[in-house]
């Protein structure tokens, strides 16, 4: 028995970024057990999109600032020069997944934190995909032409399409859902549901803790194996498939706070690079350069 986590999810969302520890614990307690499908959300299709919201670089800033003090993962709170879409980034991924689909998450990952760690990361600008390229092994050359498949636009057609037709379980939880300027729900980013081979599902929209997920994976198949949570911070760092930020590493491993987290990554030896209101970490100084 297996489970297929299908996750809804732009890079440019700090809900997103912020829950990365509550999913890293979920993927530590049941590994290969579950089967994780991204679906791109397409947050905004133009560069001028957030400005007819309303939204400023001024006030993206301030609102990064409250998503590190009050969930811990590392953002910049600098103003970024500008605001901008999300789509070039999604249909970056989209790419990966159809022609290097072992490179799909780790380019996502790379997006994110350059999203959401440094004040030039804008995700329209070639210069931000190619950089997140490079970093999750890809040839950016090479991803720029393979965003130009067609194939690959329509199956971005597709992850959009399915994000705005959430499930009658995730509507009847409409205050974890946005809406569409076409008045259409839509799955907020990370929502996550859980489908079982039978295809039983449970939706978890929205920002969710921990115990949400674990729950809907005990309802859906309780005979899947969980295991404990790691002995040590070397044996997390060394199973995990990037450098982690301190609140990744309490998380996963039930430590109740950042500063015991940090102590036990000092102690353990691991190598620090700091990133805007925190840190990732790596057992090797090179892997944790480019975190």
């Amino acid at each position: 028995m297996s489970l297929t986590v299908t996750e809804y999810t732009d890079a440019a969302c700090p809900w997103a970024w912020s829950a990365e520890p509550m999913k890293l614990r979920l993927r530590w307690l049941y590994g290969d057990q579950l089967t994780w499908v991204l679906r791109m959300i397409g947050l905004t299709s133009d560069r001028e999109e957030y400005g007819r919201r309303g939204y400023t670089p001024e006030q993206m800033a301030q609102g990064y600032a409250m998503f590190a003090e009050r969930y811990g993962m590392p953002l910049e709170t600098a103003p970024r020069p500008r605001l901008g879409a999300t789509v070039p980034a999604c249909r970056a991924v989209v790419a990966a997944r159809l022609h290097a689909p072992e490179h799909e998450e780790a380019l996502l990952r790379r997006l994110r934190v350059r999203a959401m760690t440094t004040a030039t990361g804008v995700l329209d600008e070639p210069e931000t995909i190619a950089a997140a390229a490079r970093e999750a092994g890809l040839d950016p050359a090479e991803l720029e032409r393979w965003v130009a498949d067609p194939a690959v636009e329509r199956q971005l057609a597709e992850d959009m399409a399915l994000t705005r037709d959430p499930a009658p379980p995730a509507i009847a939880m409409k205050h974890k859902l946005a809406q569409t300027p076409q008045g259409r729900w839509r799955y907020t980013a990370p929502s996550l549901v859980f489908t079982r081979e039978d295809g039983a599902a449970l939706d978890t929209p929205g920002f969710q803790p921990s115990l949400a997920y674990e729950n809907a994976v005990a309802n859906l198949a309780p005979e899947l194996e969980r295991r404990d949570e790691p002995a040590s911070v070397e044996e997390l760092l060394a199973w995990a498939p990037f450098p982690l930020a301190t609140r990744e590493v309490a998380e996963v491993m039930g430590i109740a706070s950042l500063i015991d987290a940090r102590h036990a990554l000092v102690d353990s030896g691991a190598a620090e690079l700091r990133a805007g209101t925190d840190a990732f970490w790596a057992l090797e100084p090179a892997a944790a350069a480019v975190a």
